[in-house]
């Protein structure tokens, strides 16, 4: 899990080489809501301008213009971890002879209906030799809607955190960890929606979650490898491998995405609720669900204001951002019912004036995806807010819905924060979020106090669901869940790498915080596949007391958990797995797993 390595230098230029005619669909079109585009780039025949940092393709274009277009945007963004560029490469439907490698904040979509509808002939690849063969820091990129084709068998996807790949059909086999030389180390993914017609080789990754997927077979394990509503996923044998697995996936919807039709026109397909299910959405045809005509979305631009974006949903537009950097200064508020909030290009938005960036009122059916959101002021209490207060109402026959959604503070820019995300409506479903407390960045971005964070996830909403949470070095509790009847399908966390002292790290007689910290007023809460581990890098001797702490009842099961120490020996480590249950893992690098554990039982 240990990341390593020196700030990454700063951000390298934009693209070069890539000229009118080799990057842009074949009709361009008027721009939209008045932006300009100074190459024609994301135009589409229906009138969209998705603007200069949506690459759209078509195969008339030719395979080598489209191979160069893509390598230009990879020179750019193979290293360029904290840099401010953000690129979204789209492909009509159709057959391409490319090979794709995709680096930081590089968004690789079809347009099509099905994943069939975009062949790539080649590899969609993630791997690390920028960073000698680590592919711990392969953060903040992300593929979906396509087939991948492989000429050779095989593709990698390399990545770490905030990598997702979905609604992606391998024609083959795939590798999740980097190719030689170096470590080949690699640190958590994601997949769903996804058919692998081969077998998935997890190498050196240290978890994973696979949801909603059709596999071949899963070859490899490490410590936490979870599986839900996954056919061909392995037999539940925790810790020996450490698999989960749970058959049917209770309730979820897949991420919406956009398609292109035949006469040019874009539109957001949202697709259906489904429950108690397995496999994709498009095994039988076409998925279930709905489409939004482009028409109906205000495409915002980097350099759109909150007041901007809120006229345009208070008109009841949807939300479409295109790739870049969004400094706002006041919070873009989403208050009907249904709307769709989705970032194109890893969309990042910046709260320069300690005001929440998005906040979701308490409605049904709202789906905020793809975007990546950060502190940029000194102190913001809470950056993602879904429902206000503890309401009452029920949204379980359509439940909001947050997809990608990733949070930082620090690494890029200094900034603090309270909470990254607070839940408070009933009934959500996260799918995949990334919740991270910098441990690395560019110069004077990381530090105790100068990028401090509260806790990552605040939940007080009930039938809260979680899928893929992971929520690394908050100072506090990482994880607080005061909401009854919740349930978590996968967490992977770090405590705080840089805790200068023990006193620095207590409240009241308990030595630090739980990662993951249940309220003692919940009767219920079931959460499967969990993993905490310690690196306290200062070599202060830093303790904490538990990694997840819960009250003992009946109706709170943990099932599958494990804590890692990383320390050398001197560094501490983590006292307890969860209450005061569990052995130590400490002085040295140690690994503990735990089968359950409710109402004060712990089987290991």
């Amino acid at each position: 899990m240990l990341r390593g390595g020196a700030a990454v230098a700063a951000a390298v230029p934009l693209v070069g080489g890539i000229t009118a005619g080799t990057a842009f669909a074949s009709s361009p079109a008027s721009a939209s809501h008045g932006h300009g585009n100074d190459y024609g780039h994301g135009h589409g025949h229906g009138g969209a301008d998705l603007g200069a940092n949506v690459l759209v393709f078509d195969p008339s274009m030719g395979d080598a213009a489209i191979q160069a277009a893509v390598d230009a945007v990879f020179a750019t963004q193979e290293s360029n971890q904290f840099g401010d560029e953000r690129y979204a490469l789209a492909f009509r439907p159709g057959t391409y002879n490319v090979d794709i490698n995709v680096g930081f904040y590089t968004h690789v979509l079809g347009l099509g209906e099905s994943p069939d509808d975009v062949v790539i002939n080649g590899h969609v690849t993630v791997d690390a030799q920028w960073f000698d063969g680590n592919g711990t820091q392969d953060f903040w990129r992300a593929a979906e809607n396509l087939t991948i084709a492989p000429p050779d068998g095989l593709n990698r996807w390399a990545v770490a955190q905030a990598g997702p790949m979905r609604r992606v059909h391998i024609k083959g086999n795939i590798t999740l960890w980097p190719s030689p030389p170096g470590n080949q180390w690699s640190s958590g993914g994601f997949l769903a929606d996804s058919l692998v017609d081969g077998y998935v080789e997890s190498g050196s990754q240290q978890q994973w979650l696979t949801r909603n997927s059709t596999m071949g077979s899963w070859n490899g394990s490490n410590w936490n490898m979870v599986f839900v509503g996954v056919q061909g996923a392995p037999a539940q044998t925790f810790p020996t491998p450490p698999f989960t697995t749970v058959d049917r996936t209770p309730v979820v919807r897949e991420k919406p995405f956009l398609t292109v039709d035949r006469h040019g026109d874009y539109q957001v397909f949202v697709p259906a609720l489904r429950r108690n299910s397995t496999g994709t959405t498009w095994a039988h045809g076409r998925a279930a669900g709905h489409s939004i005509a482009l028409s109906k979305c205000f495409v915002a631009r980097p350099g759109d204001s909150a007041t901007e974006i809120n006229r345009a949903l208070s008109r009841g537009q949807h939300l479409l951002f295109t790739p870049g950097i969004y400094n706002l200064s006041s919070t873009i508020r989403v208050t009907r019912p249904g709307t769709v909030v989705l970032g194109l290009g890893y969309t990042t938005l910046r709260s320069t004036h300690g005001n929440t960036l998005i906040d979701v009122a308490d409605v049904d059916g709202v789906t905020v995806a793809g975007v990546l959101v950060e502190a940029a002021s000194k102190h913001t209490p809470v950056l993602v807010q879904i429902g206000d207060g503890c309401g009452r109402r029920r949204h379980a026959s359509d439940p909001t819905v947050l997809f990608d959604v990733f949070a930082r503070i620090g690494g890029a820019i200094a900034g603090g924060a309270g909470v990254s995300l607070r839940i408070d409506s009933n009934d959500v479903i996260c799918d995949h979020l990334w919740l991270w407390r910098a441990d690395h960045g560019l110069d004077n971005t990381v530090g105790w106090a100068v990028n401090p964070a509260d806790t990552g996830i605040l939940v007080n909403g009930d039938h809260v669901t979680t899928y893929g949470l992971f929520v690394e070095h908050y100072q506090k509790y990482e994880v607080l869940w005061n909401g009854d009847h919740g349930s978590t399908y996968f967490f992977q966390n770090e405590h705080p790498y840089d805790v200068p002292t023990q006193t620095a790290w207590v409240h009241g007689a308990t030595k630090g915080y739980a990662a993951y910290k249940v309220a003692d007023s919940v009767r219920e809460h079931h959460a499967w596949g969990l993993g905490s581990y310690c690196f306290f890098n200062l070599e202060a001797d830093i303790y904490t007391d538990r990694a997840y702490e819960v009250p003992d009842r009946p109706g709170v099961v943990f099932t599958d958990l494990m804590t890692v120490c990383l320390n050398g020996a001197g560094g501490g480590g983590i006292l307890h797995a969860i209450n005061n249950a569990g052995d130590p893992v400490q002085n040295g690098f140690g690994t503990y797993f735990m089968k359950s554990y409710s109402n004060g039982r712990a089987v290991v």
